[in-house]
């Protein structure tokens, strides 16, 4: 749902629909925070309630994410687009480079972010790994071309990094395999001005040491998180989203996320009348891409789906076209409502 209205369904691609309970609960956080009769946004981070905050947000992630006491969590400012620079930065010494797997815009540009800080080898797939690179890194989902990249690839001999912004708890996954996972939050962990930053302690204790203090792991991992005053709105967000999805049961959601997209997918593949962009391999979970006949209907059609409460289904700039983002907070209704809205498009302009 976008908002608190009900007869709105946002298929936006980020920020993404919050949960019509996390909304409410933001609502009251701005007011009256714990009883502290003040925001969450105003109270000091050094607080034992802004601690106690942080600690909840870290154990529902490590709940959810099945991780054990060898993972350091750490909220960073700066979004994915922080991480595409601060890794590279961390961990890519002279001497040294690292695999990046580019299949879309975001790894494109987060290879690009790398090689200003040293050697990076591109691959299409997650096959021809170099036998000593600093790291490799994937990009699980491509927002923008709604592809996805298989779980099941081969690891890497390499430390094993991703960008999960997109898909990150919305799918059963092993996040034992990697050494370190980042994800914006706006898309399925909350709101945006927040990254995750998930990382091995063994793999975060080969990053360097010598880098200024806000850009460094190792120095955010020292200070708990706190080397500066973190966006509290954003992690009390991020709190109360996993609060819902625990609620919901994360396996539940999962179910209801692949009835999502195959309800989707299976319209689209009804018809000729659309024309689904990712290939049925690679087809992604949370951003299903197609177009129309025509870029004419294709306005005909964003027009008459926003008339109808179906919001912010126009496609990327870079890409055009209609994207549905099927994020863990869009109900099955909408995915309901966006399918008989189609039926009903296409027999008036098919």
């Amino acid at each position: 749902m976008g908002g608190m209205n009900a007869a709105i369904h946002n298929f936006c691609a980020g920020p993404g629909a919050l949960p019509p309970e996390v909304l409410a609960a933001l609502r009251a956080d701005l007011t009256d925070w714990r009883g502290l009769g003040r925001s969450v946004a105003e109270v000091s981070h050094r607080s034992e309630a802004y601690r106690a905050l942080q600690a909840h947000a870290e154990a529902n992630l490590r709940r959810l994410m099945r991780l054990g006491d060898d993972r350091e969590i750490l909220f960073l400012q700066g979004g994915a687009s922080g991480q595409f620079a601060m890794l590279p930065y961390n961990f890519l010494r002279a001497g040294t480079g690292a695999d990046y797997v580019v299949r879309g815009h975001w790894g494109e540009k987060a290879a690009r972010q790398a090689a200003r800080v040293g050697a990076v080898r591109t691959l299409r797939d997650p096959l021809d790994w170099s036998p000593r690179a600093a790291y490799a890194h994937v990009t699980t989902n491509e927002t923008i071309a709604g592809t996805r990249l298989p779980e099941a690839f081969p690891l890497p001999p390499s430390p094993l990094c991703a960008d999960m912004s997109s898909d990150i708890l919305a799918a059963p996954r092993d996040y034992g395999r990697y050494a370190f996972v980042y994800a914006g939050a706006q898309k399925n962990l909350g709101v945006a001005g927040l990254a995750v930053v998930v990382a091995e302690h063994e793999f975060l204790s080969r990053a360097r040491r010598n880098l200024p203090a806000c850009f460094c792991y190792l120095e955010h991992a020292r200070a708990g998180g706190l080397y500066h005053t973190p966006n509290a709105f954003a992690v009390d967000a991020l709190a109360h989203v996993t609060d819902w999805l625990l609620a919901q049961g994360p396996e539940n959601v999962w179910r209801r996320n692949a009835r999502k997209a195959e309800r989707l997918y299976a319209e689209l593949d009804r018809s000729a009348f659309w024309r689904p962009l990712a290939p049925p391999a690679e087809r992604s979970l949370t951003n299903v891409t197609f177009r129309l006949p025509t870029a004419g209907l294709e306005e005909d059609f964003l027009a008459a789906a926003e008339a109808e409460g179906l919001v912010a289904l126009r496609g990327h700039r870079a890409l055009g076209g209609i994207r549905a983002s099927l994020y863990n907070a869009l109900p099955e209704a909408g995915v309901d409502a966006l399918v008989a809205f189609m039926r009903d498009f296409e027999r008036t302009h098919g």
